[in-house]
């Protein structure tokens, strides 16, 4: 099979992606570790990676990302009861 660039460039971003999730689950457990409530980790991370998003893309992206998310949670993706492929 040959990979076009588009296929790499998007491989890159998955594995960006899969490292990214690493990170912020170790980052997690060790606020828990601490005794940080679930919502102030949350509210915390949120404002963070929106001033960053903000800074680097203006608030249109952010806006965007927001929509995005706010689709994603009403269609259960994020739920503790949906169901794993």
């Amino acid at each position: 099979m040959n990979m076009t660039s588009t296929d790499l460039d998007r491989l890159v971003a998955e594995e960006k992606k899969l490292v990214a999730i690493e990170y912020q689950n170790e980052v997690w457990a060790d606020g828990t570790l601490e005794g940080i409530e679930p919502e102030i980790m949350a509210e915390a991370a949120f404002a963070t990676a929106l001033t960053e998003l903000i800074r680097d893309n203006g608030e249109v992206s952010a806006l965007a990302l927001l929509d995005g998310l706010r689709e994603r949670i009403s269609a259960g993706e994020f739920s503790s009861n949906r169901v794993l492929q």
